[in-house]
């Protein structure tokens, strides 16, 4: 979700004043939240948000929407129910457009109405991604727990944002190579862990001015899409320019022009402010050990795959990406909240690698069953953590995930 800039990431604020202080692990071997980790988490959550679209249109725009919201209402739910919208999308397209075909000539394409749908629905996820933490101050509601679940859930949406905005352009001649996507996908993806690594050593998120503009303008652009059709698309912008081109050029050009150089300058000014959270340059760096080796496995498989799987089945094979990488976030986004170092390897990691050897080798005949088959494991494992993660904060601070009404203490 964020420029198509960064196309991601987190808007909302859930300042608080609980902590991980004196958390209770119920059952070692389901614990994901360690003793560690619940002990040391006593700052405040800090974020830092100065694009001007946000501040001036949206913000005053969520104000007057979260008026209108019950007070029973869970922000938690809000959350939830925003990031459905997004999944709903992805399935939605994967329904019209499964291998990303529909948009090239001579293809049926995708009805208008879906087009329409995918923007309001856009707009909703954004919408309830921008009051979630607003209701949680309304209610004085906010925890950690809020925090970490609207996070997390961002952490996923990358591959689902990604994967249905694809859909306008598609594969073809005037096109993006699914290759080319499997790239792009990676930058907005380094693009959003930039802003947790930020926080992993500030203490301060800073949010991307990408954000707001990308989720505005990808409405808009589902929303024209089904009134002039695909086709427009065809088009060139000047001479051999396409829009395709511009797609891409924007979000490459976002990241590597505003968001890299950024987040670089806010450490270096914790650096040189003596703020820093880790003070040597192994420990600061740590937390993209994980990403880097995700990257360079699943691009293994890419490259040196017999039966070229990404042209066989690269919305699954994004789909695995995104949710792996969602799940190496969430842990990162834990360790920032808890003000605990970052784990050097995550564990899904190692059960990848024979994987990958099994697939590029070509031991295993049948690629896109095994592929079919990791993606699975690897949504059932990053579903699990979540839940269990979810089950541990809410028993510690006694609340229920999706409900403001106090459990029963029986």
């Amino acid at each position: 979700m964020k420029g198509l800039c960064t196309v991601f990431g987190i808007l909302q604020v859930h300042k608080t004043n609980h902590s991980f202080t004196h958390a209770v692990i119920h059952h070692p071997l389901h614990s994901h939240l360690t003793r560690d980790r619940c002990l040391k988490g006593k700052e405040l959550y800090s974020a830092v948000d100065s694009n001007p679209l946000s501040v001036y249109v949206m913000h005053p725009f969520w104000n007057f929407v979260v008026k209108f919201l019950p007070t029973w209402l869970a922000p938690n739910l809000i959350t939830f129910t925003g990031f459905m919208f997004l999944v709903l999308n992805f399935l939605m397209l994967a329904f019209y457009d499964f291998d990303f075909t529909a948009s090239a000539a001579g293809h049926k394409h995708v009805p208008s109405l879906v087009w329409v749908a995918a923007g309001i629905f856009n707009f909703l996820a954004y919408t309830l991604d921008g009051v979630d933490g607003k209701q949680a101050r309304r209610t004085n509601s906010s925890t950690p727990l809020g925090e970490l679940f609207d996070h997390g859930l961002d952490s996923w949406a990358c591959i689902f944002f990604v994967a249905t905005v694809y859909s306008i352009f598609g594969r073809g001649d005037s096109g993006v190579a699914v290759a080319t996507l499997y790239y792009i996908l990676w930058v907005v993806l380094f693009s959003f862990i930039l802003s947790h690594w930020e926080k992993y050593n500030t203490g301060i998120l800073f949010l991307p001015w990408g954000y707001d503009i990308s989720q505005v303008t990808i409405s808009l652009v589902y929303m024209v899409t089904a009134v002039v059709g695909v086709e427009t698309w065809y088009q060139p912008i000047l001479w051999s320019f396409l829009y395709r081109d511009l797609f891409t050029f924007m979000i490459i050009a976002c990241s590597f022009t505003v968001t890299v150089p950024m987040s670089l300058y806010n450490v270096l000014k914790g650096y040189r402010a003596n703020t820093l959270k880790h003070s040597s340059l192994y420990e600061a760096f740590l937390p993209f050990l994980s990403p880097v080796l995700l990257f360079l496995l699943s691009t293994v498989w890419v490259v040196f795959s017999p039966s070229d799987i990404l042209e066989l089945q690269p919305r699954v094979f994004y789909l695995m990406v995104g949710t792996a990488f969602a799940n190496v976030t969430c842990k990162l986004i834990v360790c920032q909240m808890s003000n605990t170092r970052c784990q050097a390897v995550s564990w899904l990691l190692l059960p990848m690698a024979p994987v990958v050897v099994l697939a590029v080798t070509g031991v295993v005949a049948d690629e896109v069953a095994l592929l079919h088959l990791w993606t699975t494991v690897v949504i059932l494992a990053h579903i699990h953590y979540g839940v269990s993660v979810v089950q541990q904060l809410s028993n510690h601070f006694s609340i229920l995930a999706f409900s403001l009404k106090k459990p029963n203490s029986d």
